[in-house]
């Protein structure tokens, strides 16, 4: 038996826009992942489900922190709604979508270059600085960090930002959050400041939550995630499913909280994994058009 993606997609264009993937040595399907590891999931449920508790964020959400460099990104930086942020794509596009970051900011290389691939598929990518210059530096700092940090306080930053973009022409707004950007991401959802989210590996995103979202909503988990196990993501998408809300969830096998945007670029399965997912990513956001 295998959990593959799952999909409601009432009422939505089924149209889909590509990435080009890079040659890399073959490695498992990325697409399938054995319930052999889990405990029993339950599909399709009505009855009420008992909400997991809020992780808090440890190590996991620390672990390959990005090397803050320059070069080999394809935009440039912006003030949109008083925020510093990295913006990549046509400016004349209709559709915009923000990328909420990690802990670790809107500079992280990986999250930038992500950034250029969703602009590459006609969508203009905004990337804003949420910590205003203060991203996490030391695991050691986390809990002080996250005290001046918390996601409740960056929905408020992102109100502006969507507001400047409404101003200057986009009409459709989307977001996707990492980790615990998408905290930030669910609550936009919950109060429909956006018109499509999406999830990656998210940290504090607990079942009331999912329950409240408003828009289509799209939850790309990790097989091996604290976080948001793949039990937990499992009792996402039966709630979405429950509510009626068009939506996309897939658990990709192998792989670890945060390696979308802060994956090993040796290590091949991992890499494949992130390309997979991002292609996913993109090809959601085309749904939901």
């Amino acid at each position: 038996m295998v959990i593959t993606m799952g999909i409601n997609m009432k009422g939505l264009k089924t149209h889909v826009y590509g990435l080009s993937h890079t040659k890399i040595p073959r490695v498992p399907k990325c697409n399938q992942l054995s319930t052999a590891h889990f405990p029993t999931i339950y599909v399709g449920l009505t009855r009420t489900l008992t909400p997991e508790p809020v992780r808090m964020s440890g190590p996991e959400c620390c672990q390959n922190p990005p090397a803050i460099s320059s070069g080999g990104e394809s935009g440039e930086l912006l003030q949109i709604g008083s925020l510093n942020s990295y913006v990549s794509g046509n400016p004349d596009s209709k559709v915009a979508v923000l990328l909420v970051s990690d802990v670790f900011g809107y500079e992280a290389p990986k999250l930038r270059q992500l950034a250029d691939k969703v602009a590459a598929a006609g969508y203009y990518a905004v990337v804003p600085d949420f910590f205003h210059g203060d991203p996490l530096t030391s695991i050691n700092k986390l809990g002080d960090w996250r005290k001046n940090h918390a996601p409740e306080q960056a929905v408020e930053f992102a109100k502006p930002v969507i507001q400047a973009l409404k101003e200057k022409g986009i009409t459709k707004i989307g977001a996707a959050g990492f980790c615990w950007g998408a905290k930030v991401v669910v609550e936009l959802a919950k109060d429909a400041e956006i018109q499509f989210a999406a999830l990656l590996h998210p940290s504090f995103v607990t079942l009331d939550d999912i329950k409240g979202v408003k828009v289509p909503t799209g939850i790309l988990g990790a097989e091996i995630d604290k976080m948001s196990p793949p039990e937990l993501i499992k009792e996402f998408e039966a709630a979405l499913v429950a509510k009626e809300v068009n939506s996309f969830v897939k658990i990709y096998p192998g792989v670890s909280h945060g390696w979308t945007i802060r994956y090993k670029d040796e290590d091949a399965a991992e890499v494949k994994c992130a390309q997979e997912a991002h292609q996913d990513l993109v090809e959601w956001f085309g749904k939901c058009l």
